[in-house]
């Protein structure tokens, strides 16, 4: 059986800052250092996996909200641990919001809230097509 989609529900991951993560490689500014964009992105990657196991068939969840303080910076080559706590889910289930947070050797280096909602993938896949197809 699988485990219930309730808050507690905790997730980690961790990667090496590359060439590509940094700051003046995507875009979002002019210096080497791990970009802001990359980490709130890894951020909500483990949020995703943290609670993927435990929904339906055909489900996942989408990205609707970051709120989140990148306090220090990270060079190229170090290591960055993410951590996510789900800390609350809608009445109806589908809402759903974490306490997010990044680490590199030094220390805490982003914080925040990440909410989420859970959708069945084939719906707003096709739903997005569509709208492609309107445009």
């Amino acid at each position: 059986m699988k485990a219930a989609l309730q808050p507690g529900l905790k997730g980690q991951s961790e990667i090496t800052v590359s060439k590509e993560l940094l700051a003046s490689e995507v875009g979002s500014g002019l210096v080497t250092v791990y970009s802001t964009a990359m980490m709130i992105a890894g951020m909500e990657g483990t949020a995703v996996a943290s609670v993927q196991g435990v929904l339906e068939e055909g489900q996942t969840t989408v990205g609707t909200r970051v709120n989140i303080s990148h306090l220090a910076a990270t060079p190229c080559g170090m290591k960055v641990r993410f951590a996510t706590e789900l800390t609350a889910v809608s009445p109806n289930g589908k809402g759903l919001t974490f306490s997010v947070a990044a680490y590199d050797e030094a220390g805490l280096i982003g914080e925040g809230v990440h909410e989420r909602v859970v959708v069945n993938k084939e719906k707003f896949e096709s739903r997005t097509r569509d709208k492609g197809k309107q445009a």
